[in-house]
Formats: structure tokens, sequence, C-alpha cells
């Protein structure tokens, strides 16, 4: 359900103009000044134009590319949304329970392996047309980012913001992600639940966590599993800024390294009536995936989504028409009453 549409997304490219006019705009001041240096002393150069203004090229050039850029959003064409329906629609409800463990920073595949599953979960968001989704992010404990919605917008902007950094509690409790899932599905005719796993396979939680598995398949959930990383492992990178500054040790000053580990996770969907994916390749998982969604029953339920929207690129070519015309009126030269003011100690005393 999306309150604003852009029509045309390829101009927003257009707004690349802005930068390169600054860019061309500080090289000819330069140019200028260089010039003006040789022709002549600044002393000088007052006395021959006084009334030349240091802030007006630049209030110009800031009005003009004000007014550029509302023409720009003006192209795109923004639409709001004017009228709520309810529709029906099929699918299915989907849980992603991503890790966020600083395991997930080990960069065995890259970038790492936190921004492969957040990848993966992204492409299988763009494989949906009409299931609902909902959003884990779990280390030592589970946390609710986004509960069950249609809304994919929402939850590639919850996904993203996603880091290592959001759970205080550190480890892996597989656990705890999979029983907060099962509060997540609020619909009791819903008969195809799945949860999706993405994790490389730690788990501080023992047993319990076949128990909670266990318990999830008892109330209709299909439990998947999807393992970011290699069994060979990596070490742990401690960053600062994004630069290294040393690695993740043990009690005994060693390196740790951080593998896949895959029996684990190959376990966990066995006992979730579900299946291990290796995530390595990116396409065949969301492929294997989109396969395995299409073959179960949809269910039909009712969303709310916008039917109608209204065109409101007039505002944005109003406002854009509007700045370009104050830059023709706008003068290089000072303006007599600010001129008074000799607010920048303009005057020349000799």
């Amino acid at each position: 359900m999306d309150l604003v549409q852009f029509d045309e997304k390829l101009y927003f490219y257009l707004l690349g103009i802005v930068p390169v006019m600054v860019l061309l705009f500080l090289l000819l001041q330069v140019w200028k000044r260089s010039k003006q240096r040789d022709f002549s002393s600044p002393k000088l150069l007052r006395r021959l134009a006084p009334n030349k203004s240091i802030l007006k090229p630049i209030l110009k050039l800031a009005v003009f590319l004000i007014g550029i850029s509302f023409l720009v959003l003006a192209l795109v064409n923004p639409k709001i949304g004017t009228k709520l329906e309810t529709v029906k629609r099929e699918g299915v409800d989907i849980v992603f329970a991503v890790d966020v463990s600083k395991s997930m920073l080990a960069e065995d595949i890259a970038p790492n392996r936190l921004e492969k599953a957040k990848r993966l979960v992204s492409e299988i968001i763009n494989q949906l047309a009409s299931d609902r989704i909902g959003i884990i992010a779990y280390a030592g404990q589970a946390y609710p980012q986004l509960p069950i919605t249609t809304d994919y917008g929402a939850a590639k902007m919850f996904l993203q913001a996603m880091n290592t950094n959001m759970l205080s509690s550190q480890g892996t409790a597989i656990n705890s992600a999979i029983d907060l899932a099962t509060t997540f599905y609020n619909d009791e005719e819903q008969t195809n639940r799945v949860l999706f796993i993405i994790s490389d396979g730690e788990d501080h939680s023992g047993g319990s966590t076949l128990e909670a598995v266990e318990y999830a398949a008892e109330n209709g959930i299909r439990t998947f599993t999807i393992g970011v990383g290699l069994p060979k492992g990596a070490p742990i990178p401690i960053k600062r800024n994004g630069i290294v500054e040393s690695l993740k040790k043990n009690a005994e000053g060693e390196v740790v390294i951080s593998k896949l580990n895959e029996r684990v996770l190959a376990k966990i969907a066995d006992e979730g009536n579900g299946l291990y994916i290796d995530g390595s390749n990116t396409e065949q998982a969301v492929d294997f995936i989109k396969e395995q969604l299409n073959q179960m029953d949809k269910k039909e339920f009712e969303a709310k989504q916008f039917a109608e929207y209204k065109d409101q690129f007039q505002w944005f070519l109003g406002i854009g028409l509007f700045f370009l015309f104050l830059d023709i009126f706008l003068l290089d030269r000072k303006t007599q009453w600010i001129k008074k003011l000799n607010l920048f100690n303009e005057h020349d005393d000799a």
C-alpha cells in the first residue's frame, strides 16, 4: 500500500546536473580569480567594479538549481493516493528471521554474511506478488522488525536498516527467533505459514531450538533455513569507520574462525518440514524458493490499497518556474540597501 508513487523514476538521474553545475561554478570562480590577479590587484578591481557582489552569483546559482530540481521532480510526476479500497488477494504468510549476530560480519562471502543475507531477502521479496511478509532480527534475543504486512517497500526499508549493533544481547539464539515467529501468524485461517531462517548456523540455544521448531510445526509453520557463509569459515573483523582494526579473539587470545554450520541448519529445516537452502548463489537460491512458494496453496485474504492516484507534477512545475523566473531578476551587482548596511565591510575606506 503506497501513498506516493512516481510515474517516471528514470528522470531522477537528471538531478545529477546539480553537483555538476556546482563543480563547474567553483572551477569558473577559481579561473576568474586567477585571471583577475593577472590583470590587476584586488584593490584596483574593487575600484573599477565597486558594485560587483561576491554573494549574488552564489545566490543566483542556488535559486537556479532549486528551480531545475523542482522541474526534474515535475518530470518524475509524483502521485498521491486519494482513495483506499479493499481488494481480494491470494498468498502465503512469510516471516524472515535474519541473524544479526557478530559472526555475520565474517567476509567469507562478499561483502559479508549479513549483507548477503539482506540481499537474499530483498531478492525473494522482489519475486513475491501478493504474499504477506514479516521480518525478525535475532542474535542473543529476537526482536520484531516488521509485523505481517503487504507493504514490500516498508519491508525493504527495515531490512536495509538491520545491522549487528541493533541488539545489545549477543550470541545466536535461533530458538528465540522461532518462538517470536509463531506469534506473527495472527490469521487462524491461513493454512500456509512459512518461516525462513537466514543464518550461518551458529546456535547457542542447544536443544531448545529443536523444541521450538517442533512447536512451530505443530502450529502449521514450515521452517526453511538459508545458509550464508562457507564451511571453511573466516575470522570476524572488528572495524572502525570501515577500517579493520583487529580480529575477534577468544579468551585464550586466539583468532576466532566462524564457520557455516550446515548440519545445524539442515536439522532445523528437517524438523520444521522445510528444506535447507545454500545461499551462496543468490539467483539459484531465489529461484528455488520461488518454486517452493508457487507449489503452496494460496489463501485468499483482504488487503487495503490505494486505487486512485492524483498527479502532483503541477505543484513542482509551478515552483520550479517561479525560481527560474526569480533567477532572471537577480543581478550580480550589489543591492543598494544592503550595500548601505555594509554587512561584510566591503566599502573601501581608501
